[in-house]
């Protein structure tokens, strides 16, 4: 139970850094750049991570790389971009809210993960909240950022479970660092093809992009997939509701977002969804199992 709880407490610094990264996109990087913006986030997080783990991919990885940084990176974070630049920082945060039901219906159909009970409870009452809080907060909901943040909620739900189904074999920094740098280089050409010269930055931008990139990507990533590798989809899909938690919350105190006495309830629905996933015991591998049936078949024939 203890491991399970530090899991899920490194597990939750990535949802808390995302929610943090709709505020700083909105208010610190260029409003016109989403494909520049996106690289910026992708390659340095990459590079970075491969600066760390300094591993080339091998056999199937190399594609397994392309696939995952497209969906993880590429295509999630031009997405993610334009929700944070067109909605306020609780809508956007909020949106992607929807994505623990949406993870644990797709790991059960991939991994044969069935989701526990509470599984299912915990997302109908973060989804609760997350109503509560989305259709009662900002104004200045915009219909193409509400796309955009839904469709990334779905690109990076699948990617991540896909993830998580082909981590075996690979240590989580080396696989995080290929899908990253990949998800940049697929994106460079594009936003130079499309978007020109590439935007002038002032100095609070470019620490803007030094947070979106080491904090919200390299160091979100890797403890997102970790959480992953050690814990069941659901429970690390709740965790995510933090993401909503964290945009509403400093959207608030910073960007000056209005707070209703209905979204506060939302908030506390949103924290209670997050508790209800929580592992009941610690997670037992196929071999594990295996291995401890064995065991008890030679205790009862010694007996």
């Amino acid at each position: 139970m203890e491991a399970n709880l530090r899991w899920t407490v490194l597990t939750a610094l990535a949802p808390v850094a995302w929610g943090a990264n709709y505020f700083v996109t909105h208010e610190y990087l260029p409003p016109d750049s989403p494909l520049y913006g996106a690289a910026l986030r992708a390659l340095p997080a990459g590079l970075a991570l491969l600066a760390l783990r300094p591993r080339l991919p091998r056999g199937v990885w190399w594609g397994r790389s392309a696939v995952l940084g497209l969906l993880n990176a590429s295509v999630f974070f031009v997405l993610v971009y334009v929700a944070s630049q067109t909605l306020p920082t609780s809508v956007a945060s909020t949106v992607m809210a929807v994505s623990p039901l949406t993870m644990m219906l797709i790991a059960w159909g991939l991994l044969a993960e069935r989701p526990r009970a509470a599984h299912f409870v915990g997302a109908a009452v973060g989804l609760a909240g997350v109503c509560l809080m989305l259709f009662t907060g900002a104004d200045g909901t915009n219909t193409v950022g509400v796309l955009a943040s839904a469709a990334a909620m779905l690109v990076s739900s699948f990617g991540h479970v896909l993830t998580k189904h082909w981590g075996s074999g690979v240590d989580v920094l080396s696989a995080t660092a290929w899908q990253l740098t990949a998800g940049g280089l697929f994106l460079l050409p594009v936003a130079v093809a499309v978007e020109g010269a590439p935007p002038e930055l002032s100095g609070t931008a470019l620490l803007a992009v030094g947070y979106t990139s080491l904090i919200a990507t390299a160091l979100a990533f890797a403890v997102w997939f970790t959480g992953l590798r050690h814990l069941p989809a659901g429970t690390v899909g709740l965790t995510g509701l933090l993401n909503p938690v964290t945009g509403v919350l400093l959207g608030t105190a910073v960007a000056g977002d209005s707070l209703s006495g209905r979204q506060v309830g939302g908030l506390v629905l949103v924290l209670a969804g997050v508790v209800l996933g929580r592992p009941s015991r610690a997670p037992v591998s196929r071999s594990g199992a295996v291995a401890s049936a064995s065991r008890e078949a030679v205790r009862r024939g010694g007996s």
